[in-house]
């Protein structure tokens, strides 16, 4: 899943691809370089962030959606928690809902049911504003998400919403120290206990360079390590700025594990 932040303020990428043009030349790269879908972005969640207007989200969002649809013909999902976005986007095209409020917010359930699509939900703890704010848990780490994440499941399900059209986040960096970080990648097969798709997103995040000390333009080595981990233990979609590199790791990652079977 290649990253297509449409945002001035994304803490990798803010500012880049706004233009609808570079949006989309942006996504053509990407998906020539192995990208099996476009993950596209119109509100940041970086920590810190301030939220924006539906109104404004959609104004980003949709004009992209649809070119990617219409001019590439790309498997399209729409990292968004906003029902008008969820709803637009549908109608424009998009293939799947990326919510890291795991359609906790009003109307956002409702809005996923009657789109059709699959829906990705997330684990975190607290709002992008505050939720690197001293973060603290009072069970291990993957037990807290599993336990969030299963119960999310299950009033999704109560609600309508089929279980074979859902998949599951960790949440890495959503309300996690590096510590959470490093100890939920360690035991993330406890996740896959849930019998569900993982997709995980860990690309050029802070873990990486408070670990390793690296700014974000230096952290891919770093980032290709944690795919590889990830798919090692379960990870089936990996969402990512760096498309051709992660591919190449992955392909190498399953080429090994693939002689286990």
């Amino acid at each position: 899943m290649g990253i297509l932040n449409v945002t001035p303020d994304s803490f990798s990428d803010g500012g880049r691809h706004v233009a609808l043009d570079d949006a989309l030349r942006h996504a053509e790269r990407m998906l020539a370089e192995g990208a099996a879908m476009i993950d596209v972005g119109g509100e940041s969640t970086r920590p810190g962030a301030d939220p924006v207007s539906p109104q404004e989200e959609l104004e980003r969002v949709a004009p992209v959606v649809e070119a990617l649809v219409r001019e590439l013909d790309a498997l399209v999902s729409v990292d968004t928690s906003c029902p008008e976005v969820m709803r637009e986007s549908a109608a424009l095209g998009a293939g799947m809902i990326n919510d890291v409020r795991s359609l906790e917010r009003e109307g956002a359930l409702a809005a996923a049911i009657g789109s059709g699509l699959p829906v990705c939900l997330m684990h975190r703890q607290g709002e992008p504003r505050d939720m690197q704010q001293a973060p603290r848990y009072d069970v291990p780490i993957e037990e807290a998400v599993a336990d969030y994440l299963a119960a999310r499941v299950a009033e999704c399900e109560a609600a309508g919403l089929r279980r074979e059209r859902l998949l599951l986040d960790p949440g890495f960096g959503f309300g996690k120290t590096v510590e959470h970080n490093l100890r939920l990648l360690h035991r993330m097969g406890r996740l896959s206990e849930l019998e569900l798709p993982l997709l995980v997103g860990m690309s050029r995040k802070s873990m990486i360079g408070k670990v390793l000390e690296r700014p974000v333009e230096e952290r891919l080595p770093g980032g290709l390590a944690l795919s590889t981990l990830a798919v090692e233990r379960g990870a089936r979609i990996l969402r990512v700025h760096d498309v051709a590199p992660t591919v190449d790791a992955v392909n190498m990652t399953w080429a090994v594990l693939k002689e286990g079977c």
